[in-house]
């Protein structure tokens, strides 16, 4: 039994945009997800600064990211153990993954080095999984499928689109062009541009066949050092704005 929710109906074009389009629980995953992310990052920026503690249990320090794969483990497993009509409950287990894949997210560059670079230089690896989830969390809204596909086509011709575009995705992201591969398994023209372009000069595709000093190589590294001079610093500001400054200040308590 389909029991309507229409949470947020007061928001002009939710009802049809939304609601009616089916799209309520993707927009509260993504909604929640949003939410957690700068109240939790909020919240660390803060304490940075003023000493404000964090979880701990037994003396141990607790990551937030713990917190969060309990959650998102929690809300796909009753999911599959219920598979709940569309309705409150569903919503609810929507949330709760959304808010537990932030809280991981927001540590996920702890996750990939081990150690804990949450404001060091490395930790903007946390910023760049965030962002690149948000624009897949709203390409998923926008209900985009994979490879180019649509749910109603028959098997042969998603086999066909799989077999296409899965190779020029896995050409991209050897090229070093991660953000592009994975954004192009949604867009497959966006993975197509990555494939086709230069690849960066520190890619799994360069040390593979660019050859040392080749022409290729030369140009690689001139473009991505025109890029880096050129963009870098904007970029960093932008994720200052999104997850902070790199660096711990020292605080006198």
């Amino acid at each position: 039994m389909l029991i309507v929710v229409d949470i947020l109906n007061f928001i002009p074009g939710y009802n049809t945009n939304i609601f009616l389009a089916g799209r309520e629980p993707a927009f509260i995953m993504l909604l929640s997800f949003v939410l957690t992310y700068i109240i939790t990052r909020g919240y660390t920026r803060i304490a940075r600064h003023t000493g404000w503690g964090s979880a701990s249990f037994g003396g141990v320090h607790t990551h937030h990211m713990v917190f969060g794969l309990v959650l998102a483990f929690s809300a796909g497993a009753l999911l599959f153990a219920f598979t709940p009509p569309q309705g409150p409950f569903y919503l609810l287990l929507a949330a709760v993954f959304g808010c537990g894949a932030a809280l991981v997210l927001d540590e996920f560059a702890l996750i990939f080095h081990l150690q804990d670079v949450y404001w060091e230089q490395e930790g903007r690896k946390s910023v760049d999984a965030v962002v690149l989830a948000i624009v897949i969390g709203s390409i998923l809204l926008l209900r985009i499928t994979p490879f180019g596909t649509t749910y109603d086509e028959a098997a042969t011709g998603i086999a066909i689109g799989v077999a296409i575009n899965l190779p020029i995705v896995i050409i991209a992201g050897l090229k070093g062009k991660i953000f592009f591969a994975l954004v192009g398994i949604f867009i497959p023209p966006i993975s197509i541009i990555a494939a086709i372009r230069i690849a960066e000069p520190d890619s799994i595709w360069a040390h593979r066949f660019y050859k040392n000093n080749g022409n290729k190589i030369i140009k690689s590294k001139k473009r991505y050092d025109s890029y880096e001079k050129k963009w870098r610093s904007k970029k960093e500001q932008v994720w200052d704005l999104i997850g902070g400054k790199t660096g711990r200040p020292n605080i006198n308590k």
